[in-house]
């Protein structure tokens, strides 16, 4: 074979598309994720007609619902923690919400039954998801609550790339401007801004103005539906119209706000020819604030670890994947959304071995999960630890108490099982257990 044709070979295989060489990897998706504070699982528009949410009712529709996850210490920091390192925030020294405290690691909460130490920023350390896509060529972007410590330990040092609208506030004062007393990170934004509004006006000019050739990941966690419960006015006077009065119409006017939020981020992914390559996750912290019907407990009341407190929405949005069918009911975790932005990322499984969360691919594939036990843990009330086999669920409290509920025939939790012969009594105390020992070794180790 001549000098000549070898090279014209050459240049005709130079030349050839990518979508024919078979060493080159897909285009990787952009990810969105959206992250709700005090979003009640029964509290959109698709499952309660009182909530007006026709955005995250689209998303849904376009997308998967998983109708059984939920949040393993569903309390405001622990819950961002386990989100973004796909572990356990028990093993991570943090099982309550930052104090705030800047001098001390670790600080008390007065009501704590057994005065268990938790941490008040999330150690450098810990390996978040926006690290590990950073190691993929994903530019992470950063909107909203941290709420995981102060300036040292804000997301521009755990991976992410750029921040915006984050401070060391567990929530706003208001709502609307000035939204915080001190150290305000949004005191340049406009007067009678709704703070929802400000952020989302940040993410649909990040997404609009992205000229990057890497793919992107944009963290939107929102402030909202937290208290202090203040509505946007004109949201308020739609459901005051309707009928609800006080914070119920304040209340239901922000998860409003959220689901026009979400609208306009996916209006501009649209706009800018994203949307058939861009994921969505919309998943809330812990469950509502205010009743959870038809679960039992919530975000107060020292229920916690009831489905109302633990249980929250999970919806994803996948372009190109065959998302048949739509829902599923097998339990899942927050902790599982590392593990599965990292197989997004790689094309690859995830075997990073810290974490305790596992891939929702094979679900969204139309595969089933390895069956699994799912662990709950909030120390600072009597009703402290969990662990949900199947359709079973065993509640422990610190005074010595048990509860049992089989979740598929009493959704309420209302009928407690304990000490009539059922096998999963025994089983299920065992386990729990053997995690309990295990998941507080640290702290066995530090305070004892």
């Amino acid at each position: 074979m001549s000098c000549l044709i070898r090279l014209s070979i050459v240049l005709f295989i130079g030349c050839l598309p990518l979508t024919t060489m078979a060493q080159v990897p897909p285009q990787r998706p952009n990810i969105v994720i959206l992250f709700v504070d005090d979003l009640g699982w029964n509290d959109l528009g698709y499952r309660n007609p009182k909530f007006h949410t026709p955005n995250i009712d689209q998303l849904r529709a376009d997308g998967f619902e998983f109708t059984r996850a939920y949040i393993p210490t569903p309390t405001c920091s622990p819950s961002r923690v386990s989100l973004l390192t796909g572990k356990e925030a028990v093993r991570i020294q943090m099982v309550r919400h930052i104090s705030g405290d800047p001098e001390s690691e670790f600080s008390l909460w007065p009501s704590d039954p057994v005065q268990l130490p938790s941490r008040n920023w999330m150690p450098l350390e810990e390996i978040t998801y926006a690290e590990r896509l950073k190691e993929f060529g994903y530019y992470n972007q950063f909107i909203g609550k941290w709420h995981l410590g102060h300036e040292p330990y804000h997301p521009i040092h755990q991976g992410f790339d750029a921040q915006f609208g984050t401070g060391n506030h567990g929530h706003p004062g208001n709502y609307y401007s000035p939204f915080f007393k001190t150290l305000d990170p949004l005191k340049e934004a406009a007067q009678e801004a709704y703070l929802t509004d400000v952020l989302t006006v940040h993410a649909e000019s990040f997404i609009q103005e992205y000229d990057k050739l890497q793919p992107f990941l944009l963290s939107l966690w929102y402030y909202n539906v937290h208290g202090p419960h203040i509505g946007r006015e004109d949201f308020v006077k739609r459901y005051t119209r309707e009928g609800l009065k006080g914070k119920e119409a304040e209340y239901a006017a922000m998860v409003s706000t959220v689901d026009e939020s979400v609208g306009r981020v996916r209006q501009v992914i649209k706009d800018r020819g994203m949307a058939d390559r861009t994921i969505i996750i919309f998943i809330s912290d812990q469950g509502g604030y205010f009743d959870n019907p038809p679960f039992r407990g919530g975000k107060r009341g020292g229920e916690t670890l009831c489905e109302g407190g633990a249980r929250v929405p999970l919806l994803i949005y996948y372009p190109g994947l065959n998302l048949a069918p739509k829902t599923s009911a097998v339990p899942v975790q927050s902790l599982d959304i590392y593990p599965t932005l990292v197989e997004i990322a790689s094309g690859k499984k995830c075997k990073d071995r810290h974490v305790d969360g596992k891939s929702l691919l094979p679900v969204l594939n139309g595969k089933k999960m390895r069956k699994r036990d799912l662990f709950f843990f909030r120390s600072y009330e009597d009703q402290y630890a969990a662990i949900i086999s199947g359709d079973w669920k065993l509640i422990k409290y610190h005074s010595g108490k048990f509860e049992l509920f089989n979740i598929s025939t009493d959704i309420a939790e209302a009928k407690n099982l304990i000490g009539q012969r059922y096998r999963q009594e025994v089983t299920l105390k065992k386990r729990l257990s053997r995690w309990e020992k295990v998941a507080t070794a640290d702290h066995q180790l530090s305070y004892d």
